[in-house]
């Protein structure tokens, strides 16, 4: 390396030496930076601020979303223990199995139509709700859980007029509690499964009447038949046209659906 290419780099490296001192050495260099002045500015620190609404104001949309998303979440258990639901769904399976229909019609059918008339039965009680809890937190009157206490009013006297007090004394029993008072005071966690058992004993009652008239056709079918000698023929496979028939005339679906939402309108 010659002289001359030598003292050239030593002029750089003095040169970029004495650049960095004067940087260090400058006062406030590396201060942080103050936040932007205003009444809406953060004053240099680093929190992060979230508004959720106040107590009294409308819920934003965040909060709505989240309690949107935790409803649709719980839709399912609501539907089947909160609802007409299980009811007319288990009796018009019990109607299927009566006519001796294995698959027809199928399942997806018999609970989309039991959805949609559990929709009609809870219309009411829909309305009500909405009327005393959603309503009114949606507009910032009421708090979260002063809506969820009143929303939730409408659906526990629907249980209420619709649960034995057998049920009721069962599952207090079970549950280890004093019996209340009035009905009106039993706990929202003893009243639901006592409402499920109901409805699970009322639709088994109900299936047990729509059962003795194909029995009946059964027997006779049965009965037609060992007389005849045809004791190869399966009695189901003969009596299935007849139950058919007489489900046709009688207009039985129209039979049950009536039954079912008179139980729950009188």
């Amino acid at each position: 390396m010659s002289a001359r290419l030598r003292r050239a780099l030593l002029l750089v490296v003095l040169t970029l030496g004495a650049t960095l001192g004067a940087v260090a050495a400058a006062p406030g260099a590396y201060a942080a930076p103050n936040g932007p002045n205003g009444p809406d500015g953060p004053a240099g620190g680093n929190g992060v601020t979230v508004d959720l609404g106040g107590l009294t104001d409308s819920p934003s949309t965040s909060v709505t979303v989240l309690i949107g998303l935790t409803l649709i979440s719980l839709l399912p258990a609501i539907l089947l223990s909160c609802t007409a639901f299980t009811k007319i769904f288990v009796v018009l399976g019990l109607t299927r199995n009566a006519l001796g229909l294995q698959q027809t019609p199928p399942n997806q059918v018999l609970a989309g139509l039991a959805l949609f008339l559990s929709l009609f039965v809870m219309g009411p009680v829909l309305s009500d709700i909405n009327e005393v809890g959603l309503q009114p937190y949606l507009n910032g009157d009421k708090t979260t859980s002063v809506a969820i206490q009143d929303g939730i009013e409408p659906l526990r006297d629907f249980m209420l007029d619709n649960t034995d007090d057998d049920e009721l004394m069962l599952l207090t029993n079970v549950a280890g509690r004093d019996l209340p008072e009035d009905r009106a005071d039993v706990s929202t966690a003893t009243l639901i499964p006592a409402f499920v058992l109901t409805e699970l004993k009322q639709a088994f009652i109900i299936g047990f009447i729509i059962f003795i008239p194909f029995l009946v056709i059964d027997l006779v079918v049965s009965g037609a038949l060992m007389a005849l000698g045809m004791m190869m023929m399966p009695p189901v496979m003969v009596s299935l046209p007849f139950k058919l028939l007489l489900f046709v005339l009688v207009d039985g679906w129209a039979l049950v659906i009536k039954s079912l939402v008179a139980s729950y309108t009188g």
